[in-house]
C-alpha cells in the first residue's frame, strides 16, 4: 500500500513543478498567434535582454526567500551601486588626508559597485540575526536608507557620459548574444551548482524548512542568512551595473519597484514564500512569464496600467496555485 500511495503522489509533485512551465508555453503560442511580431529572433532576443536586470535580482532573491526572508531594498541597492560605479568612472574619488586622487577603470568601478551592495545586503543580514528584527522590517527600512543614500551621492542628479567600454556591458554582444545575457546566464548556471551540488546548498534549504530543527542540528543559522542577505546585495550592485551601462547614465531613482518584480518572478517561479522550497530554475522560468508578458502586451499595444492588472492577477493566481498544491501534498 505504501509503494502504491508514493507512485500516486510523484505525479502530482511533477505536474505541481512544471506548472509555470506549461504556462509560459501556452503564453508563447498565444503571442504567437495573436502577432506576428513576437515569435521572430529579434523579439526573442529583446525579451533576454529585458529580463536580465530582473533576473540577475530574482537570483538573489530566490536565496532569501528559500532561507525564509524577503528583501525588499534590491531596488534601492541597485540605485546606490549604479551611482557608485558611474561616480568612481567619470571622475574618480580624491583622498584628501593622503593627498591622493584615485582613478578607476570599468573593471574598478564594477567591483566598488558590486562591493557597495554585498556592503549593504550583510548590514541588512546583521541587523536581522543580531537585532532579530523581521526581513520585512529591515529591508523597508534599508530600501529608505539605499534610496536616501543614492540620492545624496548623487545630488539629486543623473551621472552621464560613461564611455563605450561600459556601455558595452550593457548594450554590447558577444557571439550574437546580449551581454548582459551571458552574465545572468553564467550566474544562473553557478547558482544552480551551488544550491543543487554543494554543503551550503543543503544547508540553506534546511534553514528555509526548519530553522528550528537546522539548529538542532548544529548548523550556523545566523551565518547563513548572513551569506544570503550578502548574495543578494552583491547581485544587486551587479544589477545597478547593468542598467547603468545600458542608459549610459546612473538615475538616482533607478530600480523604482524592481524588488517587486523580483518578487513576483521568485513566486511565479515557484519557491515557497515560507522557506524551503524553490529553485533557481524555476525563477529563470517565472522571469521569462514577467518579460514575455510584458512584451506581448506591448506587442498588442495594450495600456501599461492593464499590464500592472494583469501583472498582479498573474501573482495571485500563482500563489493560489502554490497553495492548492502544498494542501493538496499534506493531504496525500
Amino acid at each position: 500500500m505504501r509503494a502504491a500511495r508514493t507512485s500516486m503522489t510523484l505525479p502530482k509533485f511533477s505536474a505541481r513543478r512544471l506548472q509555470s512551465l506549461l504556462a509560459l508555453l501556452v503564453m508563447v503560442v498565444a503571442l504567437s498567434l495573436m502577432t506576428d511580431r513576437f515569435l521572430t529572433a529579434e523579439n526573442g532576443w529583446n525579451i533576454f535582454r529585458q529580463i536580465s536586470v530582473n533576473l540577475c535580482l530574482s537570483v538573489g532573491m530566490t536565496l532569501v526567500v528559500v532561507s525564509g526572508g524577503i528583501d525588499l531594498s534590491v531596488g534601492a541597492v541597485l540605485a546606490v551601486a549604479g551611482a557608485v560605479a558611474a561616480s568612481l568612472l567619470k571622475t574618480g574619488i580624491t583622498l584628501g588626508f593622503l593627498g591622493v586622487h584615485l582613478e578607476f577603470t570599468v573593471s574598478g568601478a564594477i567591483l566598488a559597485a558590486v562591493a557597495t551592495g554585498a556592503f549593504l545586503g550583510l548590514a541588512n543580514g546583521l541587523v536581522i540575526t543580531r537585532l532579530l528584527l523581521p526581513p520585512f522590517v529591515a529591508t523597508l527600512a534599508m530600501m529608505s536608507v539605499a534610496r536616501g543614500l543614492s540620492l545624496l551621492y548623487t545630488g539629486g542628479f543623473p551621472i552621464t557620459g560613461l564611455g563605450s567600454a561600459f556601455g558595452f556591458i550593457g548594450t554590447g554582444a558577444w557571439l550574437n548574444v546580449p551581454v548582459p545575457v551571458w552574465i545572468v546566464a553564467l550566474l544562473s548556471v553557478a547558482t544552480l551548482v551551488l544550491c543543487h551540488r554543494t554543503p551550503f546548498g543543503r544547508h540553506l534549504y534546511a534553514v528555509g524548512g526548519s530553522e528550528r530543527a537546522a539548529r538542532l542540528t548544529g548548523l550556523n543559522v545566523n551565518g547563513i542568512k548572513r551569506v544570503v542577505y550578502l548574495a543578494c546585495g552583491a547581485l544587486s550592485g551587479l544589477a545597478g551595473v547593468m542598467v547603468t551601462a545600458r542608459l549610459d547614465s546612473a538615475q538616482p531613482n533607478a530600480g523604482l519597484g524592481y524588488e517587486l518584480d523580483a518578487i513576483a518572478a521568485v513566486v511565479i517561479g515557484g519557491t515557497s514564500l515560507s522557506g524551503g522550497r524553490g529553485s533557481v530554475a524555476g525563477t529563470i522560468v517565472g522571469c521569462l512569464i514577467i518579460g514575455v508578458l510584458n512584451n506581448g502586451l506591448t506587442l498588442l499595444n495594450v495600456s501599461p496600467f492593464w499590464q500592472q492588472i494583469v501583472k498582479g492577477l498573474v501573482i495571485i493566481v500563482a500563489v493560489a496555485l502554490d497553495r492548492f498544491g502544498s494542501g493538496k501534498e499534506r493531504l496525500s
